[in-house]
């Protein structure tokens, strides 16, 4: 299933390699043996199975402010326009869990007196452009209500994740030399973003059987929850 909108690109396609993983339903894995192919860097710019990443902590910290800040709004939509329960709930989750990685990441800014743009400028017209979309689906989400949101919101959610991990570990393989406190997040990082991904793909996985079941495009509701709204976390289909 493809995306049915750009995607929150989270904010996070601001950088190439996102598309190819959403049509395949995998997502990208660390290294785990010294044989896989290790990360390129040119031009201040390190690629990994072809995702790209800022080596300029500056630039690598303002992407990941904005796709956390991209993901908070989104969680929030989703606990405003979804009367699904799991996507409700996942919208929480993903304010929740963003939120506090937001503010790890912008203390540790303050520490090295960087100041952080909201809103990065763009190294090159693809980042543009993939920034461009992201307005333009969040412009989306805010007017969706109910399952057209579910759809929307939960497809992006998993490209997103994709285009997140690919980023972190173009970085972490590009910057051998980040500090410490960077090093850590970027190992929560690869930890939290593929179980985000993980519960993305299954709640989309949901939505499509609801679907095909039903008829209407109608999000299902949870068995002997029917009267209930649920929670909510950061949505697009892969496979």
């Amino acid at each position: 299933m493809k995306r049915t909108l750009p995607g929150i690109a989270l904010a996070v396609s601001l950088f190439t390699g996102g598309a190819a993983l959403a049509q395949s339903g995998a997502s990208p894995t660390p290294p785990s043996s010294p044989s896989m192919k290790p990360a390129t860097t040119q031009k201040g710019m390190a690629e990994y199975r072809g995702f790209m990443a800022p080596t300029d902590e500056k630039a690598l910290l303002e992407r990941l402010h904005y796709a956390n800040q991209q993901e908070i709004q989104a969680g929030q939509l989703a606990q405003k326009n979804s009367q699904n329960a799991e996507v409700r709930s996942f919208g929480e989750m993903m304010v929740k869990d963003h939120t506090a990685m937001d503010e790890k990441l912008m203390a540790y800014a303050k520490s090295k007196n960087l100041k952080l743009s909201d809103m990065p400028k763009p190294m090159n017209d693809v980042e543009k452009k993939m920034m461009a979309q992201d307005k333009a689906t969040m412009e989306e989400l805010t007017v969706l209500q109910g399952a057209p949101f579910d759809s929307c919101y939960m497809a992006g959610q998993v490209g997103d994740h994709d285009a997140v991990l690919g980023k972190v570990l173009a970085a972490r393989q590009g910057m051998p030399s980040a500090s410490p406190e960077l090093t850590a997040m970027f190992t929560e990082l690869t930890q939290k973003v593929p179980a985000h991904r993980e519960q993305a793909w299954q709640i989309l996985g949901k939505l499509d059987d609801g679907m095909a079941v039903g008829g209407s495009g109608a999000s299902p509701a949870p068995a002997g929850n029917k009267d209930h709204a649920g929670h909510g976390d950061m949505g697009t289909k892969k496979n």
